[in-house]
C-alpha cells in the first residue's frame, strides 16, 4: 500500500530563460524551455505515473503581471491532473503572495493552504486507502521577518505527516519567512518539503526533508539536474524518494582535462569527447532536456592552455550549438589550466621546491616506492587526528584509503609548488 505525491518546487511561471545566447535563440524558442514547457511536462508525467497528489512549494507564478499567462497555463493543468484524479494543493510563496490567493479562487480543484497566514492541515488519501497528512503556511505579505513555526505545535497523528512551507532556513535576518534547521527538526514531520531556493537539496529517503529546487532552470548558475521529486509513503513513513529530472533546458559544468596536449586544435577533440559522452548518459535518462548549456572548465597541466581558450572561444562564438540529441552549447570557457613542470629536473635543486618536487615524485610512483608509503601514512595520521576534532562530529566520515590520501596529497602538494614557483618568479 502506497501514497504517491509529487513535490514541486519553485516553477516561476512568467518567467523567460535566461543567458542563452541570440544564435541559440534563433534555433530554440525560449518559451519551449522555460517554466510554462516544465508545467506541461510535469502535467504528463504525473498522469502517466499516475501519482495521488501534486503539492506546490510556493512561488507558482513569478510576479502579479503573469496572472493571465499563469491562468491559462494553470487552468489547463489542473484541470487534467483533477479529472485524472490527482489532488493539487500548494502554498504561497514571496514571489506569488498576491496572484496565486486570486488565481486558487478562478482555478475548480486547486487548493491553497494557510492562505491567511495561518497553518492548515489537508489529508491526502491514496487510491489504495493509504493516507498522509500535510501541512502548509503560506505568505500573505511579500516580506515576512518572522519565523512562520515560531509557537505553533503539529498534533500528533497515525499516519505520515508532511510540511509544505516556502521559507529562508538557517538565515535569522532574512525577510522572508526565516526558520531554523532545529525548528524544523522538532517539528516532529515525517518529511519537509521546501521552496524559495533554487538549488535542490540532496534528498533521499533517509534526509526527506529539504528544498525542492526549481523545476527547470532559470539562470546559468543553477547548474545539474532539475525537476520535481516523487515521495512515495506507506502507512508508517517514507519509503522511495527520487527527482523527476523532466527540466527542458538544463545547465551542466563539464570538466576538459588538457594535459599532455600536443596541438591546440586537439583541444576541440577533447571537448567534443566530452560533450558526447554527457550527450549519451543524458538519452538514457527517463526525461530528455530539450537543451544543454555548458559552463566548460579548462584543466590540467599544459603550457597551451590560454591558446586553447582563444581558440575554442573564436570557434563557438559564431556557431555555440552542438547537434545532439540534445543540443547542447557553451556558455562559458574557463581557463584553470596550469603550466606544465619538469619534477624530474626541479627535483635535483636543494631547495624547498625541490624538496616538494621529489616528494610528488614519489607519489606518482606509487605504492612500490617505500618514499610514497611513508608519505601516506604520515598523512593518514595527520587526517584522521583532524577527522576526530569535535568540529567534525556531525559530518559523515570520509574514506582514507591509501589513494583517497595520495590524492589529497598530490593536489595539496602540486598547489604548494605553484605557490612556491610563483613566489620565485615574483622574486626574480
Amino acid at each position: 500500500m502506497t501514497l504517491e505525491i509529487l513535490a514541486v518546487g519553485d516553477l516561476h511561471l512568467g518567467r523567460r530563460p535566461a543567458g542563452l545566447p541570440q544564435a541559440v535563440v534563433e534555433q530554440h524558442d525560449p518559451a519551449r524551455l522555460g517554466p510554462a514547457a516544465a508545467w506541461q511536462r510535469l502535467v504528463d508525467a504525473a498522469i502517466r505515473q499516475p501519482v495521488d497528489a501534486v503539492l506546490f512549494a510556493g512561488d507558482v507564478v513569478e510576479q502579479e503581471q503573469d496572472f493571465f499567462e499563469a491562468y491559462g497555463l494553470l487552468h489547463t493543468g489542473v484541470r487534467r491532473l483533477v479529472e485524472a484524479g490527482i489532488r493539487v494543493l500548494g502554498v504561497s510563496g514571496n514571489h506569488d503572495t498576491a496572484v496565486l490567493p486570486r488565481l486558487a479562487r478562478e482555478l475548480p480543484g486547486f487548493e491553497l493552504l494557510g492562505a491567511d497566514g495561518s497553518w492548515q492541515a489537508a489529508r491526502l488519501c491514496g487510491r489504495d486507502g493509504t493516507e498522509a497528512i500535510v501541512h502548509g503556511w503560506s505568505f500573505v505579505e511579500a516580506r515576512r521577518a518572522l519565523s512562520p513555526l515560531a509557537d505553533h505545535r503539529f498534533p500528533p497523528a497515525s499516519c505520515p505527516q508532511l510540511g509544505l512551507l516556502h521559507c529562508d532556513r538557517d538565515q535569522a535576518d532574512s525577510p522572508y519567512a526565516p526558520v531554523s534547521s532545529g525548528e524544523l527538526e522538532r517539528a516532529g514531520l515525517d518529511a519537509w518539503l521546501l521552496g524559495h531556493i533554487h538549488r535542490p537539496d540532496p534528498l533521499d529517503p533517509g534526509h526527506p526533508s529539504g528544498y525542492l529546487g526549481s523545476v527547470t532552470a532559470l539562470r546559468r548558475t543553477e547548474i545539474g539536474p532539475r525537476g520535481p521529486w516523487l515521495y512515495r509513503l506507506d502507512g508508517r513513513g517514507i519509503t522511495e524518494l527520487r527527482q523527476w529530472p523532466l527540466a527542458p533546458l538544463q545547465w551542466y559544468e563539464l570538466a576538459v582535462d588538457l594535459s599532455g596536449l600536443n596541438d591546440a586544435a586537439d583541444g576541440r577533440t577533447r571537448l567534443l569527447e566530452q560533450v558526447r559522452a554527457l550527450q549519451a548518459r543524458l538519452q538514457g535518462e527517463a526525461w530528455q532536456p530539450r537543451l544543454v548549456g555548458l559552463q566548460v572548465r579548462l584543466t590540467g597541466r599544459v603550457d597551451q592552455g590560454g591558446t586553447v581558450r582563444d581558440r575554442l572561444a573564436d570557434e563557438l562564438r559564431d556557431s555555440p550549438l552542438l547537434p545532439g540529441p540534445p543540443d547542447v552549447f557553451v556558455n562559458r570557457l574557463h581557463l584553470e589550466t596550469l603550466p606544465e613542470i619538469d619534477l624530474s629536473h626541479l627535483a635535483r635543486e636543494a631547495s624547498p621546491a625541490g624538496l616538494l618536487a621529489a616528494q610528488l615524485l614519489a607519489l606518482r610512483a606509487g605504492p612500490d616506492d617505500p618514499e610514497y608509503r611513508n608519505l601516506v601514512a604520515e598523512a593518514r595520521e595527520a587526517l584522521e587526528a583532524e577527522c576526530r576534532h569535535k568540529h567534525w562530529q556531525d559530518l559523515a566520515p570520509v574514506p582514507l584509503d591509501d589513494r583517497a590520501v595520495a590524492d589529497r596529497l598530490w593536489q595539496a602538494g602540486t598547489a604548494a609548488l605553484d605557490a612556491l614557483l610563483a613566489q620565485k618568479a615574483a622574486d626574480a
